[in-house]
């Protein structure tokens, strides 16, 4: 009886290691997306920095699909931050109901 209480524990020990494995691959997403997310602001950045030096008309044909690229890259970034918001969030609900479920891990996990 004892032997299979410990190997409920060591199951749900383990089943909160992956799940917190998973929230950290959640946050390295989330960098990734506030990366890519800054990219165009730094681009637009530097674009405004040195518009003394060009004449918006003459190089339309660059500035459209560059900002085609900007809104994308855009759009990009706040999905990859919203998903691993949402998913940490999830995997916030699973730890917690494991830690209802097994009061011998709870005490170990705020």
């Amino acid at each position: 009886m004892a032997n299979d209480k410990t190997d409920i524990t060591s199951i749900a020990i383990n089943a909160v290691q992956l799940l917190l494995a998973e929230k950290r691959t959640s946050l390295a997403v989330m960098r990734t997306g506030i990366a890519v997310l800054v990219l165009p602001m730094s681009v637009m950045s530097v674009l405004i920095a040195t518009s003394k030096y060009y004449d918006a008309l003459h190089v339309v044909h660059f500035l459209v699909p560059l900002g085609i690229v900007n809104l994308v890259l855009i759009i990009l970034g706040t999905y990859l931050i919203i998903r691993s918001i949402i998913r940490m969030r999830h995997y916030d609900r699973l730890i917690h109901e494991i830690k209802l479920k097994h009061s011998v891990i709870g005490e170990f996990i705020d």
